[in-house]
């Protein structure tokens, strides 16, 4: 059986990206989607052509990540394609946020990504694909999105480096790195602080991150940078001081 698997699956990017690997994927037999929400996860999948199995998992349990890896040892699916999109972010500053959301933050975005990862690998078919949902934020530390932006930094690395040990197999990993994306993942997001207005200025769709990211992942290419001013800032990040890019972010926030 071959499947394409999807976490975070019943909103936001990872919506888009069972939606569009339904559109352009027809050699495969299921979408897995994943997600705590079957409710959203149901009517997501009325509207698909392809099969979907719809798998109601909170990944931040290591329970329910057993029962992915049992399922996995069951049904011996070759996997084609892996997306991690689970995910979340907390704006604010980090002593005011509540500790236990934002070590969910850690467990959701770092470890249910890594567990999901290593549980996917062995079913990997050769010219697979692993697609990592990082962000913009991985290319430098980021005031007031302090823990959020070191989990996709650790998104980012990990991503790369996994790229280079499984090349032998022929397994390709790209890690997705958008800046502001126009979803409900602000909801949350901003209940206790803002995003940097000069960010807003820079929001693209979801639709079009998704496309991006399938380029990329066609080409090989290990990070995929959806939008001009991102790669733009990419750029800039390799180039110049962290410590000049954040003096120059919070002096603007102030202004």
């Amino acid at each position: 059986m071959k499947i394409v698997m999807v976490t975070g699956a019943s909103s936001g990017i990872g919506a888009e990206f069972v939606r569009q690997l339904d559109q352009n994927f027809s050699r495969i037999d299921e979408i897995w989607m994943i997600s705590r929400n079957e409710e959203k996860m149901k009517e997501i999948a009325d509207s698909l052509e392809n099969q979907t199995r719809i798998l109601g998992m909170d990944l931040e349990k290591d329970e329910d990540r057993n029962q992915l890896k049992l399922l996995l040892e069951k049904e011996m699916p070759q996997i084609c394609m892996l997306v991690n999109c689970a995910g979340f972010g907390l704006m604010g500053d980090f002593e005011q946020l509540d500790l236990q959301e934002q070590l969910s933050m850690v467990e959701l975005n770092c470890k249910a990504l890594t567990a999901v990862t290593y549980l996917a690998i062995p079913y990997m078919v050769r010219n697979g694909r692993i697609l990592q949902m990082a962000s913009a934020a991985a290319f430098v530390p980021q005031a007031h999105f302090a823990v959020y932006a070191a989990t996709k930094a650790y998104v980012l690395s990990f991503s790369r480096a996994l790229q280079e040990e499984l090349i032998p197999r022929e397994i390709f990993v790209t890690a997705v790195c958008p800046g502001p994306v126009n979803t409900p993942f602000f909801e949350r997001a901003e209940r206790d602080g803002q995003t940097l207005a000069l960010k807003k200025h820079f929001t693209v769709s979801s639709e079009r991150v998704v496309k991006d990211a399938f380029i990329a992942a066609k080409k090989r290419k290990t990070v995929a940078v959806c939008s001009l001013p991102m790669k733009i800032f990419r750029i800039i990040c390799k180039m110049v001081p962290h410590s000049w890019i954040l003096e120059v972010v919070e002096n603007y926030d102030k202004g």
